[in-house]
């Protein structure tokens, strides 16, 4: 199969969809892969690394776009690319529909194939694909937060983990699975005083298991969020429904009654956001105060620190690129349940329930979808 990775457009994004060594996986097992121009520049990788594992450089994404069968990104494609995308072409990226109306109807006009990271599924119940991106976002958020507590930010000018003789500051996080968890683990190690709340009670034990006392874990209800947000220096939105949008758990009545200075970061902007004042911001301006509160809402928080992302990234979507690649799409979906999972849109019907609910599309059932094509 000729495999394509276009440059990410998508602002401050500089992780790529395939780095060297998948290039060279792939070639060993037969296919092309063409690479475009300065794809990986921004991590380090240049396009002599490319040809040395086995790739071409196309000098244009037209080009990719033009000739690959599987393209092959990060972020989901911008509205340009949207309009190079073509009928039984495969895309295989995080899409995150739900919350963006204007891309779903422009893959369904495309009639392209897409497959989203963030849904694909595990036999343990978790998103592997979404996870490595996950663990990253979580840790990310303890340290953008610490670093937007700065006077110079518009914080309040709060140490997370004090000094000596001054309480460390007080750090909430609103869900308890893989960001959570992460986020748990980073703001405990700088000595903050950390709360999770989540709404299994299941989660919360094992939770309090891992960590022990540093932890503090509360029953999600509405009181108990709005008590630790007006109570907290620093609150992290690490809300997760796959595929759908977030819940507004945080509202913003709750934001104004915070402190002045205090700092929301929103790891489900992706999603819509789980705070009620959240919306998009970038890298280039990646906060803005409203109520006296400083937001953080970056949609593609690991993309700060995308060598890491890019490699992480890559050792979870190999072995489903590799799939798509050897099977073509129709047997490698319905062969692997969990790679169904991801199929969000396929040929100009919406695929994934969640998104076809929060959206107002019909829902096309995905088997049943590609085993009448199958038959045909």
């Amino acid at each position: 199969m000729h495999i394509g990775v276009p440059k990410e457009i998508k602002i401050s994004e500089w992780r790529v969809g395939l780095v060297p060594s998948s290039v060279r996986e792939l070639a060993h097992h037969g296919h092309q892969i063409t690479i475009e121009t300065n794809a990986g520049v921004g991590i380090g990788i240049s396009d002599e690394d490319y040809k040395a594992a086995g790739a071409s450089i196309a000098a244009t994404p037209e080009e990719i776009f033009r000739t690959c069968e599987l393209i092959i990104k990060v972020k989901e494609p911008q509205p340009n690319e949207w309009k190079l995308l073509r009928s039984g072409q495969i895309l295989f990226t995080y899409l995150h529909l739900a919350a963006d109306k204007e891309q779903t109807q422009g893959l369904i006009d495309s009639k392209c194939i897409a497959i989203a990271y963030e849904t694909v599924t595990s036999s343990r119940g978790g998103l592997p694909l979404l996870m490595p991106m996950s663990e990253v976002a979580g840790r990310m958020s303890i340290q953008v937060g610490a670093h937007c507590l700065e006077k110079e930010m518009g914080g309040s000018g709060i140490l997370l983990g004090g000094v000596p003789g001054v309480k460390p500051g007080k750090v909430t996080i609103i869900g308890g699975g893989v960001v959570g968890t992460n986020a748990a683990r980073m703001a405990i190690g700088l000595g903050a005083s950390v709360t999770i709340i989540d709404k299994s009670i299941h989660r919360l034990a094992e939770l309090e298991m891992h960590f022990g006392p540093r932890l503090r874990t509360l029953y999600s209800t509405f009181e108990a969020i709005e008590k630790c947000v007006m109570d907290s220096d620093l609150v992290i939105g690490a809300v997760l429904v796959p595929g759908a949008a977030a819940p507004k758990l945080v509202t913003a009545s709750m934001i104004e009654k915070m402190r002045k200075g205090s700092v929301l970061v929103d790891v489900a902007i992706d999603q819509g956001g789980c705070f009620e004042t959240s919306r998009p911001t970038s890298f280039t301006h990646p906060t803005y105060i409203e109520h006296g509160v400083v937001h953080y809402c970056v949609t593609n928080m690991p993309g700060g620190v995308a060598r890491t992302s890019a490699f992480a990234l890559n050792n979870a979507t190999l072995p489903f690129v590799l799939a798509l690649a050897q099977k073509g799409y129709k047997n490698a979906l319905l062969d692997d349940s969990h790679l169904l999972a991801g199929l969000n849109v396929c040929e100009g019907y919406v695929t994934y329930e969640a998104v076809a609910r929060d959206l107002g599309y019909s829902y096309m059932e995905p088997e049943k979808l590609l085993r009448t094509k199958s038959a045909a």
